[in-house]
């Protein structure tokens, strides 16, 4: 993964940092990689096997159960959680490995972690 054009040094800062993760965090079929992306509106969840370079499961805050209520974010996180840890769960896999994505395990990222952890996954 190249380090490509950036325009703000906070969109560097958290390239950099997501590179100095992914060094490390790898996902295999018998132990996937959970990864996070957050916008400033939604945030997206992805189980995902690097070996073959394919999304297992996937969810978003879009989904209407979610994107229904008149709820924070925060609280969207956490119901994202729970669902993408009963998903997982279906599919068949109950540990991971949690790719924060370079952002801090905080506020929405850090709700949505402890909330998979409570649906069942291991990490």
């Amino acid at each position: 993964m190249a380090i490509k054009k950036i325009k703000t040094s906070r969109e560097y800062r958290r390239n950099r940092i997501k590179l100095r993760i992914r060094k490390i965090v790898k996902g295999t079929p018998e132990c996937p990689r959970l990864t996070v992306f957050r916008s400033n509106r939604q945030i997206y969840v992805q189980v995902i096997d690097d070996t073959q370079g394919r999304t297992l499961v996937s969810a978003s805050s879009k989904v209407e159960a979610i994107a229904n209520q008149k709820v924070t974010k925060i609280e969207q996180a956490r119901q994202l959680g729970r669902l993408i840890a009963e998903r997982t769960l279906e599919a068949g896999i109950n540990s991971v490995v949690f790719d924060r994505n370079g952002y801090l395990y905080h506020g929405r990222v850090k709700s949505l972690a402890e909330a998979a952890r409570e649906g069942g996954l291991k990490f």
